[in-house]
């Protein structure tokens, strides 16, 4: 925990200035310290994401980023200090309940973070994909050894700065860091509910009741932190500003959207918000869309730079791709990871997912066991309701707005892959929201905020099963805080497995020895992936990884074994 501690002081001095460079530069006139902090790691991801396709995420980078950290705030010492000032002000302006829930918080958060990695896609490409990028930056056709390597986040290029490896091995703690940052915005803007009564502030502030849910995925660089706190703020910004939105707010609201889906392309639907801002409000705003545009056409072109790089084509996974590069995975294999992850959504098989009408799919994802169906419900259940609370209690077209937006994020999940985790940002917030309507009084809200702590607060320190609730046999156990790690955080993998090394034609690779699932690859060195998953394709595609040459910095191809 100490650790962490130390390396979040730094991040929150790198994001801070950086975040004060960001808003100077395009004029955004934020005074919240929070967004500042956002700023800051939006323009982290993207000068890693450049710097990547050249060079690793390692001690050279950092190098630049320290002497960028010392010019600004040298530069800029007394605006930057002046946005810790006001941030020490409007904690001390807490009222004493929210000032002890927040401590608590960010003790629980570091506790959590210290812990034993729980999320499974830990172990089968986040630790991996941010090694590769430490160590080689973006390495041409890295999909061909893992799949899951395609699905490189921006997240994970941000993680890969502030992981800090050449220092220490053991960081991996920017979800917690995200989470952090999310509390701190919610519990100020219910303070500032106490004194203005906007029911906006309210549907941000309630955000931390959800802890119990956002613990479970912090102990590892999760993109869906990140995507469902950065959607609370940003559905905060719409609603509040959406009857009179500035150039500045606009551009805070563009920025948030492209950050959204630079690290979940899941978020693309996002992007209807700055366009709908747009069309209502195109006379006072259509003067001013140089930087947004000019942004928008950045983010785009390092999104495509990465996939052309890792994945050897526009867009993974996907069966319309009309340019590939000779590193590219075959189609076969791409059609094959595109129809598993759809599958996948619905936990079928290729057989009984042709076999099904779309009713029949429907039905049959709305009935799933355990979380999965418990969650596909509630989908359903919001979409029937919010509609009666929206026209009762807050009739306001931002807020019809964001439902529509929620429908349309179903629908498109729903053609590809429906996994609730893809939705969870709109499950959280009109939950949040019908709650709201209901609920009020300051006594309700810290009543329920208090009671938060406590389910918390035992999935974190008691052994908890999940074996009534997950569908995945590998996550029955939650992993729990232990005083060993007060100092030291546990290490990055959940897997303590040993390796062995694995010749394949000129491809030679570490393999991990015991496995908990078909995809895992764990903590192992570079190159690194689970022999049961070569041995598959090979078996039955005649397909095997090569090495483009003897450096694996020039990255890998498919080999197609059938051919001579």
């Amino acid at each position: 925990m100490v650790l962490i501690v130390i390396s979040w002081i730094y991040i929150l001095f790198t994001t801070i200035n950086l975040g004060f460079l960001t808003d100077k530069i395009l004029r955004l006139k934020n005074k919240n310290f929070v967004i500042t902090s956002i700023l800051g790691l939006f323009s982290v991801t993207i000068l890693a994401s450049i710097w990547a396709v050249f060079n690793r995420i390692n001690i050279e980078f950092h190098a630049f980023l320290l002497a960028v950290n010392i010019l600004l705030f040298l530069k800029f010492r007394k605006p930057i200090t002046e946005i810790y000032r006001l941030f020490c002000f409007e904690f001390l302006q807490l009222q004493k309940i929210l000032k002890a829930v927040l401590v608590i918080i960010v003790f629980l958060i570091l506790a959590q973070c210290a812990s034993i990695p729980f999320v499974i896609d830990n172990e089968s490409y986040y630790i991996q994909t941010i090694k590769w990028i430490n160590e080689y930056g973006f390495v041409k056709g890295l999909v061909n050894l893992h799949l899951f390597f395609g699905q490189t986040s921006g997240w994970h290029i941000t993680q890969s700065v502030f992981n800090f490896s050449f220092l220490y091995k053991n960081f991996n703690d920017l979800s917690g860091f995200c989470l952090l940052l999310g509390n701190l915005f919610s519990i100020l803007k219910l303070n500032e509910y106490y004194k203005n009564n906007n029911k906006n502030y309210l549907f941000a502030g309630l955000m931390p009741l959800f802890n119990i849910f956002f613990f479970q995925f912090i102990s590892a660089p999760s993109p869906d932190i990140p995507v469902y706190i950065f959607s609370f703020i940003l559905f905060f910004y719409f609603l509040e500003n959406f009857k009179n939105t500035t150039s500045e707010i606009f551009n805070l609201i563009v920025i948030l959207v492209l950050f959204l889906i630079y690290i979940k392309n899941t978020s693309l639907t996002f992007a209807v918000i700055p366009i709908i801002l747009l069309g209502f409000h195109f006379s006072s705003l259509s003067k001013k869309l140089l930087k947004p545009a000019v942004l928008a056409a950045l983010l785009a072109g390092l999104f495509i730079i990465k996939n052309m790089i890792i994945c050897g084509s526009l867009i993974f996974p996907s069966k319309i791709n009309s340019f590939t590069t000779d590193y590219a995975i075959p189609n076969i294999i791409e059609s094959f990871y595109y129809d598993q992850v759809k599958y996948y959504g619905f936990f079928l098989s290729a057989e009984q997912y042709n076999r099904m009408n779309p009713s029949d799919l429907f039905l049959h994802w709305l009935s799933m066991s355990k979380l999965n169906g418990l969650f596909n419900k509630i989908s359903v259940f919001l979409i029937l309701i919010v509609p009666f609370f929206i026209s009762k209690y807050q009739n306001k077209k931002a807020l019809w707005i964001l439902y529509f937006v929620m429908i349309l994020q179903l629908l498109l999940l729903g053609l590809t892959s429906p996994q609730y985790r893809f939705f969870m940002n709109f499950i959280l917030f009109f939950s949040l929201f019908c709650f709201a309507c209901l609920f009020n009084s300051k006594k309700t809200i810290e009543y329920f905020l208090i009671a938060s702590l406590f389910p918390t607060c035992i999935v974190l320190f008691f052994p908890v099963n999940l074996n009534a609730f997950s569908n995945h046999k590998f996550m029955l156990e939650i992993s729990n805080f232990s005083v060993k790690n007060t100092i030291f955080p546990y290490q990055n993998s959940k897997s303590n497995t040993a390796f062995e090394s694995i010749q394949l034609g000129n491809l030679k690779y570490n393999s991990p020895i015991k496995n908990d699932f078909f995809w895992a690859n764990g903590d192992g060195d570079l190159p690194c992936v689970d022999k049961q998953q070569l041995d598959y394709f090979e078996k039955y595609y005649q397909i095997i990884p090569q090495m483009r040459t003897n450096n694996l910095k020039d990255g890998f191809y498919s080999k197609d074994l059938t051919k001579k």
